[in-house]
């Protein structure tokens, strides 16, 4: 993420901001900053989960919204931006100024980076556990195939699973359906295992 010029903005300021820039922008404690640009891979991952997940849910009432979907969280108002979320049953969305605010994710997606996947299975993940419908989180690496899978279980108790290999599958219990690393990876390039390798002397 980048930070934008201004050293510290309020969030009536952020908001007006937010509604008209062409880039996503986030507000963390005063500070606006830009959601950097998605690489190719990124944006495969991102097609592939938005594309078969709407295949595998259609016909029932449940959604799938993109990256462009500001998802409240109330544990660090007012909203974020995930790679995708998701949810069966009745969107509740808040206005918030002028903008709509997907309050009711059961499920949100992150495809991380090298810059950011710490990030997001750190301070990101406990604020979007703040998010009451909130009962699944995947993580997906894009320099391999691995994807990590959050389940909750009861208050401040998840179950981690995690999948390595591209003929694995796995059961997304908040929308009832499965999906496999080989619909996630379609398409997408990765780097030679020396590349991903850092050497020690």
């Amino acid at each position: 993420m980048l930070p934008q010029e201004k050293a510290k903005y309020t969030l009536e300021e952020y908001l007006e901001l937010d509604q008209t820039s062409e880039e996503k922008i986030e507000f963390w404690d005063g500070y606006v900053f830009t959601l950097a640009g998605a690489s190719v891979s990124h944006n495969r991952i991102q097609r592939n989960c938005t594309t078969y997940l709407q295949n595998k849910l259609r016909g029932r009432t449940c959604e799938v919204f993109p990256s462009d979907m500001r998802i409240k969280v109330p544990a660090y108002a007012p909203y974020r931006y995930g790679d995708l979320s998701a949810l069966c049953g009745k969107p509740i969305f808040e206005l918030l100024g002028k903008q709509e605010l997907l309050a009711n994710p059961t499920v949100i997606f992150e495809v991380l980076s090298e810059s950011t996947a710490d990030f997001d299975r750190g301070y990101k993940f406990t604020y979007y556990k703040s998010i009451e419908s909130f009962t699944e989180y995947i993580l997906i690496a894009q320099d391999r195939p691995h994807v990590s899978q959050f389940v909750k279980q009861a208050e401040n108790s998840w179950v981690n699973h995690e999948f390595n290999d591209i003929s694995d599958e796995f059961y997304l219990e908040s929308l009832d359906c499965e999906l496999t690393l080989m619909e996630i990876y379609e398409n997408v390039e990765f780097p030679p295992i020396q590349d991903r390798l850092r050497i020690i002397e």
